[in-house]
C-alpha cells in the first residue's frame, strides 16, 4: 500500500498515518527524517544536501527526490509506504510518478483531508492550551500567527497537488473535520 496524505497543516495527517503504519505495518516517510537521516548516514546523496544546508541555502527538489527514491528502496518500505510531507509541488509529484514507475510500482491512493481553515487555527489553539496544561513543550510554530502562515504557504504551494491529483484519477477526499474514528473508518472504505 502506496499512499500520500494531503491536506494543510492540523488536518489530522499525522493521526491518520500513524494509525496505518500500526495497521498495516508500512513506514510513515516524513521528507524531513530523510533528510537528516541521509545526512547523518553520509550517503552520496546525504553529502550533497549536507553541503547545501551547510552553504544555508534550500535543497533542490532533484535531491529531495532522489532521497524518497533511496528510501523507497529500504526493505521496511516493500510492503508499501505513507509520503508525509512530499510530495509540496506539482515538479515534486511528476517525478515522483516518474521515479514510482521506473521502480514498477503505483500509488494506491492519493487521500486529501478537506478541512475548514478557521477550525483549524482553533484547533491549533486548542492544542496549544492542551500542550501547557500537561506541563509539554510547546513548537515554535505553535501560534495564531505562525500557523497562518502555513496555511497560506500550503494554499499556495501544495494546494495545487489537488487539481493534480485529481486530475490523475487517484484523488480521494474525506472530512478532515470530523472525529478520528470516523476519518479512519473513511479512509479504511477507499483503501478496501
Amino acid at each position: 500500500m502506496r499512499l500520500i496524505f494531503l491536506g494543510p497543516p492540523g488536518a489530522g495527517k499525522g493521526t491518520q498515518a500513524k494509525l496505518l503504519t500500526e495497521r498495516y505495518g508500512i513506514p510513515q516517510l516524513s521528507t524531513g527524517d530523510m533528510l537528516r537521516a541521509a545526512v547523518a548516514q553520509a550517503t552520496e546523496v546525504g553529502k550533497r544536501a549536507k553541503a547545501v544546508m551547510d552553504a544555508g541555502q534550500l535543497v533542490s527538489d532533484e535531491i529531495v527526490n532522489e532521497i524518497v527514491s533511496d528510501r523507497i528502496d529500504q526493505p521496511d518500505c516493500a510492503k508499501g509506504f505513507i509520503l508525509d510531507g512530499y510530495p509540496r509541488t506539482v515538479p515534486q509529484a511528476i517525478a515522483l510518478g516518474k521515479m514510482l514507475e521506473g521502480k514498477g510500482l503505483k500509488l494506491d491512493a492519493v487521500i486529501e483531508l478537506k478541512v475548514d481553515e478557521a477550525a483549524l487555527v482553533k484547533r491549533m489553539e486548542n492544542r496549544v492550551a492542551e500542550t501547557i496544561a500537561a506541563g509539554g513543550t510547546v513548537r515554535s510554530d505553535d501560534n495564531p500567527e505562525a500557523f497562518k502562515r502555513r496555511l497560506t504557504e500550503y494554499r499556495e504551494k501544495t494546494a495545487p497537488l489537488s487539481e493534480h491529483y485529481a486530475g490523475t484519477g487517484q484523488l480521494r477526499t474525506v472530512d478532515g473535520m470530523a472525529d478520528v474514528n470516523t476519518v479512519t473508518a473513511e479512509i479504511e472504505k477507499i483503501l478496501a
